[in-house]
């Protein structure tokens, strides 16, 4: 049942009327063997009335026959059995149309050699040839050794189109290997401290069709910079961000042969060492960019841009985050492009005037983010508004904007499409602007009024209006267990954020939690009169959940955790930190009732071993621990005690840190 995309209509709608995955999970979690299966099979053939009839009734026929005589299509009728072919292929697709072998595509690459050990029949259908046309080697980089990976690419050479190894410690023979895959199109090598100009010249002459190449953080020097051009004609998306090994001469190189004229995204973030004259070099040999990015770039100026864009005027994408020499004239030279999205944040020097002409200069853009620039005012969200494109917009940090600039810019077109918006810490806005949103922003699904704390509980009110909304974060505002009431009358919301609001209490928390049953992120950090009874009422109502934060919540413990492991099986990300009661115990409790968990933060857990940490450290592909007692600005000491102004906590000693991280997440992702 891992997709229903070729099903037919009837048994989809089948499916969501009559709650069938909601049937589906009780049989599995309660069920044992090839019961639950040939019920699932009987239900979801047959498609009864009640389903619920119909199982009881199918499991006292079973009980009848006894489970020695049980068969997977017992509980078919005879005239709906299908003909059913040899034992090497599929049931699945015959009887829902479905393929079976689809859902290994969603396994990591752990995941698929457990699963080809199982049986005969599982180990053919991860034999597979499609299945490994992309190996992510970065999730089993403390697993697997170099040994295996050489086998498999030597298996499956013909067959591999994208590998990814960031992350990974290997030898230089291992690199080598992977010059024979000879369809390669995209290789991801980043932060793997063993690569080098010799692994990338063997990987050059063997993988000519290479389109998407990321080599940010590694040791590469001018002598990869030359191999690019002359092997990789057709390279469309090239990552050299914190490489730090090549300078001006090695951009120059990219114009050499057949050049990198195909090349699409540019990465250049923190390579401090490029001047003036070697962004000159990028635009003579580059001129198709179209998205680039160069972050934590404190050497980058005016002058480098306009030398850039001078010949790259089809960049639609640009994302200059830590450039603080960055200022308006920027702005004026990429008027000669056809920008769509754009990112600048942490700059004090682009103003309003880069915003003036804005609607007539880039009348398509659809992506500003302007985060932490002290120099925009209400002028600018002011000439921001006839932009009709417009669907994410963040303005966190920037403290002049007030409800006067904000009302203006949602009076334009630009307030139709807002589907983003991003106003953290933009505290001089009030209930006056939340109650505009709701009037002007029918599409608007996410919003943030993190720190705003002239909102009051009338403001709440309006934000129930928002009908299209499904995440909020109220993070550091006057929020009381009234608002949460309030709150809770939305319905759709998946997503709340109410991190250092010390207006609530558990009885708030949990009447949110009953009427928000598709809640799935919940963040409650550094709320530290907070109790087991809200992730008690987690376990209850939200079992839907996949993201929780209760770092700094000192009074949850090993009992309640417990209950949130044995009813939220979807979990993915889970942040503990401060939880100083929390033990060893509860890392047991996740490995067995949070299997999908793939981030896991405990900061400060003093009653979590290293040893635990550990084992726990193998199960997901990020961790962050110590066992260090908490810092002064949590408010409490290592026993959960609130803190007084005589306390002078000093870190305990043997106090341990581990760090384990096996992949690296984007933004929207991560996000999520």
């Amino acid at each position: 049942m891992a997709s229903l995309r070729n099903a037919n209509p009837r048994l989809k709608n089948y499916f969501k009327e009559n709650y069938i995955p909601q049937v589906c999970e009780v049989l599995d979690t309660r069920g044992g063997g090839h019961g639950p299966t040939a019920l699932l099979c009987g239900i979801l053939v047959t498609c009864p009335e009640d389903p619920l009839s119909y199982l009881e009734g199918m499991i006292m026929v079973i009980i009848k026959s006894g489970l020695q005589n049980l068969l997977w299509d017992m509980c078919i009728a005879p005239s709906m059995k299908p003909n059913i072919r040899r034992l090497s292929e599929t049931y699945l697709e015959q009887l829902f149309e479905l393929d079976d072998q689809l859902i290994f595509f969603y396994l990591s690459l752990k995941d698929v050699i457990i699963c080809g050990q199982v049986n005969h029949a599982w180990m053919l259908m991860t034999q597979l040839n499609s299945l490994w046309n992309a190996i992510d080697f970065s999730t089993v980089k403390n697993v697997i050794p170099d040994k295996y990976i050489l086998s498999t690419l030597q298996r499956w050479r013909l067959n591999v189109l994208r590998l990814n190894f960031h992350g990974c410690l290997l030898r230089p023979k291992t690199f080598r290997s992977v010059s024979h895959c000879r369809n390669l199109q995209e290789l991801n090598v980043s932060d793997c401290p063993t690569f080098t100009d010799e692994s990338m010249r063997h990987i050059s002459e063997g993988c000519p069709g290479v389109l998407y190449l990321n080599l940010s953080n590694t040791t590469i020097t001018n002598r990869t910079m030359r191999l690019l051009p002359r092997h990789f004609h057709n390279l469309q998306n090239l990552s050299l961000a914190y490489c730090r090994g090549f300078t001006d001469k090695g951009l120059q190189y990219l114009n050499l042969g057949n050049g990198c004229h195909k090349l699409i995204y540019l990465d250049l973030s923190g390579c401090t060492q490029i001047s003036v004259q070697g962004f000159r070099y990028i635009a003579n040999s580059c001129t198709g960019i179209t998205h680039l990015t160069i972050n934590d770039m404190p050497t980058l100026t005016d002058n480098c841009v306009k030398a850039l864009v001078e010949k790259c005027s089809r960049i639609t994408s640009l994302v200059f985050t830590g450039a603080p020499h960055i200022s308006d004239r920027t702005f004026k030279a990429l008027s000669t492009c056809k920008l769509r999205k754009i990112r600048f944040e942490g700059n004090k020097r682009v103003t309003d005037a880069s915003f003036k002409y804005i609607d007539k200069n880039y009348p398509n853009l659809s992506h500003i983010y302007m985060a932490d620039c002290k120099g925009i005012t209400d002028s600018s969200l002011r000439s921001l508004s006839p932009l009709r494109q417009l669907t994410v917009l963040n303005l966190a940090n920037c403290v002049r904007i007030g409800d006067m600039g904000l009302r203006q810019f949602l009076d334009g077109p630009a307030s139709i499409r807002i589907r983003e918006l991003n106003l953290s810490n933009c505290v001089r806005l009030s209930d006056v602007s939340v109650m505009k949103l709701s009037e002007r922003c029918p599409n608007l699904n996410y919003l943030s009024l993190r720190n705003c704390d002239h909102l009051t509980a009338q403001g709440i009110g309006y934000i129930v209006n928002i009908f299209s909304l499904v995440s909020i974060d109220l993070s550091g505002t006057d929020i009381s267990n009234e608002g949460l009431n309030v709150l809770s009358k939305h319905k759709k919301l998946k997503e709340l954020s109410v991190s250092e609001c010390y207006g609530i209490t558990d009885v708030g928390i949990q009447a949110f939690c009953k009427s928000s049953l598709i809640l799935e992120h919940l963040d409650v950090s550094y709320c530290s009169q907070l109790s087991d009874m809200i992730i008690k009422a987690l376990a209850i109502y939200c079992i839907n959940l996949t993201s929780l934060s209760i770092a700094g919540c000192p009074k949850i413990t090993d009992s309640a955790m417990e209950m949130l492991s044995a009813k939220c099986h979807y979990l993915h990300i889970l942040d503990i930190s401060g939880c100083v009661l929390l033990t060893d115990q509860i890392l047991e409790d996740l490995q067995i009732g949070c299997k999908q968990l793939r981030i896991l933060k405990m900061q400060y857990c003093t009653n979590i071993s290293k040893k635990a940490a550990q084992r726990m450290s193998s199960k997901v592909q990020q961790q962050e621990y110590n066992s260090n007692d908490p810092p002064r600005w949590f408010g409490y000491d290592r026993e959960g005690d609130p803190l007084t102004e005589l306390d002078n906590v000093t870190p305990s000693k043997g106090a341990s840190e581990l760090t384990v991280e096996k992949s690296t997440y984007s933004s929207e992702e991560q996000a999520a």
